[in-house]
């Protein structure tokens, strides 16, 4: 038998009665896109049955309430006390268990913040909201949970582990982390109650999760696992520390089979983005917390957050740091991950950027699209769309960057033969300029996953090539894509051809071209992500914008994100300031307070693209279907690119 890479991520694990294939679980993400009743819709069955597809030993539920009543954050809630819910709920589970994954409910309460967000337009809420004690949130009163309603929680979480088991889910997830009612219990912060289950007592305080815990193992009976999420430390000033993580979970050890240590609260913006590690983290950054724990616990223990090498996932498991590794966005980005890396084809995994496009996404239209795997969120129409039509055309791709890339290779998947055409000498597109970026290597490995994807696939590559009118009249293709991108745009402020003077383009290329002191004119994604780059490089930044607020690019949490490393790193952002003149001082200014000059080493004009649009039309008549795929439309981003190029090459060969 061939040496196996990967022994301890394959090696089989078994809980109680229940077998799992390998160490890799799906860990819980929402599906925010509910039918009418709020119940989970047809497309979830596909959403969370093509991870178990792809070879997770398990595959989590998002969030489902155990109780509409008091413990609903919002509408997009799925509530496991709702009837209605049962029936997709079993679909769910049974996707997920035909393709031998193990399927887990995650249980959830919301506590202090139920029914916020379920608002009569203009007046209260609908619901009331309980909490370890009184409070106000939010403008709003919350109440102190009396013991007879703490009673009533812990046998409606049993209830709905009844009512999961009866949907065919083999495991139990409680979640007790990430800022729910369980952790709000827990917390020394919140929790200064002064009956059994309250105070400065760790036993008083995880009480209520270890009540949960049993009451939840007496309904499901002793064969079905129960696993449990905590909240390692809460990762912000003011939160709980890793000391309080490990005495929680030595409390809830005998009672649980598994214990995955996540870390923050869901509610504190610079804690948001540990939960879910920003770009600006580093790989496997939470898993530390798993390991503290796991040396004071004879529970097995999962690890979780920014995990997707699979290198790391080994060493995590052969060296005893956990005993599980749980993915949620890598998954996303790459449901395959799993039997890509039991195949040998690591090469070919797909990273996830962390660029929080799939939560922002979520948000906005209530599922995880994904910037580098067009299906997320898309599963029914990836389903049905045809991969090998009979149709087969020859298509003239123009322009190697992000959605030229895209466009060639769902072509070449599709049957079609493909000739991709590259001005420069190579393939990625302007965005390479950041390929030095610390925080962007994960955007470089996608890229270059992607060109060994070009390089496998029979793509006719022809760098050094740019496709002319001529050129293309000449290689007479049925479809162009015309994917030439945008360049910078230039601001018409005098002195901006001075020699102190770069845009940011090149000064990602070249960093030491840049003085000690900068200022950057735009407050784009462009330039904020330029700033924290360059503060890293040791340089004094300051960024100005002439409108009133930043461009987040519609990826409002990665923003979230920027700007917690904006403040950590002390870089100035200036609204509503309109640079006027430069000169080798710096940049001259307006704003309401009058004007005044920034002094600067370099300035760095990060102002908007230019999308190419002239040069693509140009291609239009050059063969019978003519496609504009990306920036050559509008800027926008990765996502975009990746999304409307492969909608785009999969509608070819359809007439």
């Amino acid at each position: 038998m061939n040496k196996f890479p990967y022994p301890r991520l394959f090696e089989p694990l078994q809980l109680r009665g229940v077998l799992f294939r390998n160490r890799i679980f799906a860990a819980p993400t929402g599906y925010r896109n509910m039918t009418y009743d709020s119940v989970f819709p047809p497309e979830a069955v596909l959403y969370y049955s093509r991870k178990a597809m792809g070879g997770a030993a398990s595959v989590s539920s998002g969030e489902l309430v155990t109780d509409t009543e008091i413990g609903r954050g919002g509408p997009h809630h799925v509530c496991i006390d709702n009837p209605q819910a049962v029936i997709p709920l079993g679909k769910i589970a049974y996707a997920i268990h035909r393709y031998g994954a193990v399927p887990t409910a995650e249980l959830q309460h919301a506590g202090m913040y139920a029914n916020r967000d379920l608002r009569i337009f203009g007046g209260e809420s609908r619901g009331d909201a309980y909490g370890p004690v009184e409070t106000t949130l939010e403008g709003r009163l919350v109440r102190e949970m009396p013991e007879e309603l703490i009673e009533h929680t812990i046998a409606k979480y049993a209830k709905a582990a009844e009512t999961a088991k009866y949907c065919g889910f083999e495991m139990i997830l409680i979640h007790a982390g990430h800022g729910w009612l369980l952790q709000q219990f827990l917390s020394p912060q919140i929790n200064k109650r002064k009956d059994k289950w309250g105070g400065p007592d760790i036993e008083n305080r995880a009480r209520f999760t270890v009540a949960v815990c049993d009451a939840v193992r007496k309904a499901i009976g002793p064969k079905m696992p129960i696993e449990v999420r905590i909240s390692g430390s809460e990762c912000y000033d003011g939160g709980y520390g890793i000391e309080e993580g490990i005495a929680f979970a030595r409390q809830l050890e005998e009672h649980v089979d598994l214990i995955q240590v996540s870390v923050g609260s869901h509610e504190i913006k610079e804690a948001f983005t540990r939960t879910h590690p920003s770009v600006f983290e580093g790989e496997g950054c939470n898993v530390r917390f798993a390991a503290e724990v796991k040396k004071h616990v004879k529970t097995p223990v999962a690890a979780i957050g920014a995990i997707g090498e699979p290198d790391m996932m080994e060493e995590i498991i052969a060296s005893g740091q956990a005993d599980v590794v749980e993915l949620a966005r890598s998954l996303i980005a790459d449901p395959d991950l799993p039997n890509k890396i039991r195949s040998g084809k690591t090469e070919e995994i797909m990273p996830c950027l962390r660029c929080l496009h799939c939560f922002s996404t979520q948000m906005r239209l209530g599922v995880k699209h994904c910037a580098v795997n067009p299906e997320s969120g898309r599963e029914i129409e990836s389903r049905f769309a045809s991969r090998q039509t009979g149709k087969r055309k020859k298509v003239l791709v123009a322009g190697g960057g992000i959605a030229g890339m895209q466009a060639a290779l769902t072509c070449a998947e599709s049957g079609h033969t493909v000739i991709l055409c590259e001005k420069s000498g190579e393939l990625g597109g302007a965005i390479r300029c950041e390929r030095n970026v610390p925080f962007k290597k994960k955007t470089e490995q996608y890229i270059e996953t992607q060109i060994q994807k070009i390089k496998r696939s029979g793509i006719e590559l022809r760098l050094n090539t740019e496709v002319t009118p001529e050129l293309a009249e000449k290689i007479n293709a049925d479809v162009i894509f015309a994917a030439l991108g945008a360049r910078a745009t230039i601001p018409p402020i005098p002195g901006i051809d001075g020699a102190s003077v770069l845009g940011a383009e090149s000064a990602y290329m070249h960093p030491e071209k840049v003085g000690k002191t900068a200022v950057i004119l735009g407050a784009g994604l462009v330039g904020l992500e330029l700033a924290v780059y360059l503060s890293g490089s040791g340089k004094n930044v300051t960024v100005i914008e002439m409108t009133d607020q930043i461009s987040d690019g519609g990826n409002i949490l990665h923003m979230q994100g920027l700007q917690v490393e904006l403040e950590r790193r002390g870089i100035a952002v200036l609204l509503s300031t309109a640079a006027y003149k430069i000169s080798e001082k710096g940049v001259f200014c307006r704003n309401a307070s009058g004007e005044r000059l920034y002094e600067a080493d370099t300035v760095i004009y990060a102002t908007g693209m230019a999308p190419l649009r002239e040069e693509a039309l140009a291609l239009s008549f050059a063969a019978p279907l003519f496609y504009m795929p990306g920036d050559c439309v509008t800027p926008k981003n990765i996502a975009d690119a990746t999304d409307v190029a492969h909608s785009l090459a999969l509608n070819v060969g359809r007439l």
